[in-house]
């Protein structure tokens, strides 16, 4: 089983799981789920955005243009779906 049909799979579940089961779920990843309003607080996330601030600064990582992104977006898309 892949990691997007797991984490569907979870989504779906956590939908309708009872508010023990959440709890139970909650308690077993809190230390893992960081809060999105606090992000920043996180000395390895920001650390890894000024990394790759600094190589895009630096010309090391040339980066890719929204119409390259999107062309991607649209090729993974037709290739997972079909058109």
């Amino acid at each position: 089983m892949n990691s997007t049909v797991i984490r569907h799979k979870l989504y779906d579940y956590i939908r309708v799981a009872n508010d023990k089961k959440l709890l139970a779920i909650y308690n077993l990843l809190e230390d893992e789920i960081v809060d999105l309003n606090e992000w920043w607080k996180n000395k390895k996330i920001v650390e890894d955005f000024d990394n790759r601030h600094n190589s895009m600064e630096t010309g090391e990582d040339k980066g890719i243009t929204i119409q390259e992104l999107n062309s991607f977006i649209e090729k993974s898309r037709v290739k997972k779906y079909g058109k």
